[in-house]
């Protein structure tokens, strides 16, 4: 039988995951699979998971948000296991697995990976490491980190929303600059998004991205005033092209340099990203992901 190791977190997202285990394990032996699964915990953790990772194995299925996808991919590329993974999307902000169209049904995607083949898609490098979706820094960029993880699991994607306004309500501006072959700006912004895939926060920002060109999508909202601010955000959030406005700055790039002497933090598919300066580049077709379409 093939092999497969499965990596789920119980505390992701709702929790149900744990309800759905024996399903997932028999949808997959069903379909001829050996399931050697590992328990994600504060005393097991995924690195721990994965010692045991061969070539017997045929790929990794992860169950969880985008933060654990990045954990895992990190490790991946970190310890040169080169092996497809598989998403079933069970976490709080599913952002990654929205943009590659992997159902939020656990049925419907376990179908779609298991009648799927590997697909290659590009990963950003910020300095040493990997992201799957954004890399950001400014306003709003550490909401997920500043959110109590009871309130996340209890209200969802809503107590995101609620740092959000929280945030929105104190506009800062932060000095930056921002560097790479296509343009160079040295400037005040609010918010910077370098993205691998289209949205953020499930809202479609990166109008032309895509995630096998080579390229990543930058964009800066640069420091406006507060009339404006408000009608473009819910001009944007309504789906708005961004490139439009002359307070954004989109353009993509495969190699960029950002820096800020403030005291701000980065973000990488809501986790801590590290300090400035970055150096953030494409990892051209970085990793193979089935279930996609």
């Amino acid at each position: 039988m093939k092999k497969i190791k499965f990596i789920y977190n119980p505390n992701s997202g709702d929790k149900k995951i744990v309800y759905k285990l024996d399903n997932i394990i028999s949808k997959f032996q069903d379909n001829g699979y050996t399931v050697v699964p590992y328990r994600v915990s504060k005393n097991n953790t995924m690195e721990r998971g994965l010692e045991d990772i061969n070539d017997n194995y045929e790929y990794i299925l992860v169950a969880g948000g985008d933060g654990s996808i990045d954990r895992l991919v990190n490790f991946m590329k970190k310890n040169n296991i080169d092996l497809p993974i598989a998403i079933l999307p069970t976490g709080t902000a599913n952002d990654f697995a929205n943009v590659l169209k992997i159902p939020l049904d656990i049925n419907l995607a376990i179908d779609k990976i298991i009648n799927s083949k590997p697909t290659n898609i590009d990963l950003g490098i910020i300095n040493e490491d990997y992201f799957v979706n954004i890399a950001s820094s400014g306003m709003f960029t550490d909401v997920s980190q500043r959110v109590d993880e009871n309130l996340k699991n209890s209200i969802g994607r809503v107590s995101y929303i609620i740092k959000g306004i929280e945030d929105a309500l104190r506009l800062r501006k932060f000095s930056v600059h921002v560097k790479s072959k296509e343009l160079e700006y040295e400037g005040d912004m609010y918010l910077i998004l370098i993205l691998n895939g289209r949205t953020a926060g499930n809202i479609n920002l990166a109008h032309y991205a895509m995630l096998d060109d080579g390229y990543l999508d930058v964009i800066i909202f640069k420091a406006m005033p507060i009339p404006k601010t408000i009608p473009l955000l819910l001009d944007i959030i309504k789906g708005a092209p961004i490139d439009k406005y002359n307070e954004i700055i989109y353009f993509k790039t495969d190699d960029l340099y950002i820096d800020c002497k403030e005291n701000i933090v980065t973000d990488i598919d809501g986790e801590r990203g590290p300090d400035f300066p970055l150096h953030i580049k494409c990892d051209k077709e970085g990793i193979k992901i089935l279930g996609i379409e």
